[in-house]
């Protein structure tokens, strides 16, 4: 993070004005509705599954591809979700905590379904190949962004506290399993 990733995301947060970064977010956010379609779909959540595409359908039109979110200004939220999420739905249980080289805190199961999520992503395997690579800046661009914008925490966290791999390990794990609603995970060992 020092060397690499908080310089650079100073640089795209001091380049690029805050509504060109808000639309490279919403642009990546975008490409990633297809993807999580086949995730609700794998986890028997057709309700999700027909919202998310509606989602992307309004966006990728009305919404510019997907730079404007005029579905997000109407009122209907995102409704996120991923390969881990998928595993967790089928019960596979979270396994060790890691912490990945540019990616950050993980488990086990959500380092997996990362992978997963990374192969079975429709908009990868219809991309052109002149294009394959608009997906990936995007998303690169988006986490700049999203570095920027949390600077503050995100040193806080990692550079004022006693130990911050204790600290991140735990925002991390409390975070991912509210998300996940696992209230059931032994939470005695953060």
């Amino acid at each position: 993070d020092r060397g690499l990733l908080r310089p650079m995301s100073r640089g795209y947060g001091q380049t690029f004005p805050e509504p060109v970064r808000i639309g490279v977010g919403n642009f990546a956010a975008n490409l990633s509705i297809p993807g999580i379609v086949v995730n609700d779909l794998l986890q028997l959540n057709l309700e999700d599954a027909v919202h998310n595409s509606l989602r992307f359908l309004v966006n990728s039109t009305v919404g510019l591809g997907g730079f404007l979110d005029p579905v997000q200004a109407a009122g209907i939220d995102p409704r996120d979700t991923d390969f881990g999420e998928t595993l967790h739905v089928w019960g596979v249980s979270e396994g060790a905590y890691q912490e990945l080289p540019l990616f950050g805190p993980s488990t086990a199961r959500d380092t997996a379904g990362m992978l997963v999520d990374i192969l079975l992503d429709p908009v990868n395997a219809l991309m052109p190949p002149s294009q394959v690579y608009i997906l990936p800046i995007a998303t690169t661009a988006a986490l700049l962004g999203d570095r920027y914008r949390f600077q503050a925490t995100v040193d806080s966290i990692l550079y004022d506290s006693a130990d911050s791999y204790a600290q991140s390990r735990l925002l991390y794990l409390e975070n991912r399993r509210f998300q996940l609603g696992d209230t059931s995970a032994d939470t005695g060992d953060l």
